[in-house]
């Protein structure tokens, strides 16, 4: 039976809440929009939204991963299309912890810039 996305965010959670950096839900103090939220110091890089998995990558990264029917496009509440943000409704925690991953060293990479 498929896990749920909140089921696979709680899975990187666990795995990814001990990584140097790295923030688990609420513990940023944020509240509303990413207040149950991955960051790395400090931004987000994974969150559910609206019964997905949402992540933060390149947006040739999204780009692919739609195009390869393996995510869809996430929008803001107003509509507007977030482009490095991919949405992944269906996955399997081995195949989420991966873009987890790279998502994490994205997000990292850009705070260092």
């Amino acid at each position: 039976m498929p896990m749920d996305p909140a089921e696979r965010f709680a899975v990187l959670v666990e795995v990814m809440a001990t990584r140097p950096g790295v923030g688990p839900p609420s513990s940023s103090g944020r509240r509303g929009f990413g207040s149950a939220a991955l960051t790395v110091d400090g931004s987000i890089f994974a969150m559910v939204v609206g019964g997905g998995l949402v992540l933060k990558l390149p947006r040739h990264r999204v780009e692919g991963l739609v195009a390869a029917g393996t995510g869809l496009p996430f929008t803001a509440a107003n509509g507007s299309p977030m482009r490095e943000w991919v949405a992944l409704d269906h996955g399997t925690p081995e195949s989420d912890l991966a873009l987890a991953e790279e998502a994490l060293e994205f997000v990292r990479t850009r705070k260092r810039s």
